[in-house]
């Protein structure tokens, strides 16, 4: 091992699902360039090969290639599965990323709202996971684990949204059940972690990040003082699915700048 290759994905194999846009498409963008074969899949199989397409044009050491496939069905995670058999012997690296939010007041938070997101965010990421099983332990080796990252949020861990209550508990589940396969997956050398993203622009955040007045003031709530950027997402997880994260599993990495450690103000109301 050299400083030059503890990040190298170089033959390695990733799925990322939800990967064609937000937190997805950046992660797929640092799995590439970190030299690894990335899938990229969504529910818009077209968006995912445009993806691709973007992403194989600008000169990296790896390749993506994108299609379509569903999480939210148990009919869908098997058509997933088989596309991903019908294109590789064996998975190096999968990404959990497809998922989605609601917002709604409480006393008004929709009864379907619940059934909707804990469908997707929590039970279609984990039957995901355990139908691919087969081929995420065909890549595990004991100095080299195969790698499961799960994205959870903040909300997940700290009560910073309003009207988020589905959304917030469904991140919960994910961080809890990242530990709990990470106790039953370690011991067969696949590791399993999760990312719990603060504020960063894409499609889910649009409505309040999709302008500079929006990234201001929700910048004013995070501690570093700004939003995620691209490469935030991007060396997390080059880290966690390369060498240099390959002794690490069951932990939740807090991507967001510092909230997830953040006090309104000094207890004691003392100076600093």
């Amino acid at each position: 091992m050299t400083p030059e290759t503890l990040f190298d994905l170089t033959g390695k194999t990733a799925l990322v699902t939800g990967g064609a846009t937000g937190i997805g498409a950046m992660a797929a963008e640092g799995l590439v360039a970190a030299g690894a074969h990335v899938l990229i899949a969504s529910r818009k199989g077209e968006a995912c090969e445009a993806v691709a397409v973007e992403l194989n044009g600008k000169g990296y050491a790896g390749r993506a290639e994108g299609f379509g496939g569903d999480v939210a069905s148990e009919e869908g995670i098997a058509a997933l599965v088989s596309e991903v058999e019908k294109r590789r012997e064996a998975l190096h690296i999968l990404m959990n990323n497809a998922g989605r939010t609601w917002g709604a007041a409480l006393g008004e938070h929709p009864y379907d709202a619940w059934d909707k997101l804990l469908k997707l965010n929590v039970q279609g990421m984990f039957h995901l996971t355990q139908s691919l099983l087969p081929l995420l332990l065909k890549a595990a080796r004991p100095e080299d684990p195969a790698r499961i990252v799960n994205v959870g949020s903040v909300m997940g861990d700290v009560p910073l949204g309003t009207m988020t209550y589905s959304y917030a508990v469904s991140k919960g589940a994910v961080h809890h059940m990242t530990r709990v396969l990470s106790n039953d997956l370690a011991p067969q050398h696949i590791t399993v972690n999760a990312i719990a993203p603060g504020p960063f622009p894409s499609k889910m955040t649009e409505f309040a990040l999709g302008h500079d007045k929006g990234r201001d003031r929700a910048a004013k709530g995070v501690p570093l003082g700004r939003v995620g950027e691209p490469e935030d997402i991007a060396g997390a997880l080059q880290f966690l699915c390369s060498r240099a994260g390959s002794y690490l599993s069951g932990a939740i990495l807090p991507l967001s700048g510092g909230m997830q450690a953040a006090a309104p103000s000094n207890l004691f109301g003392e100076d600093m």
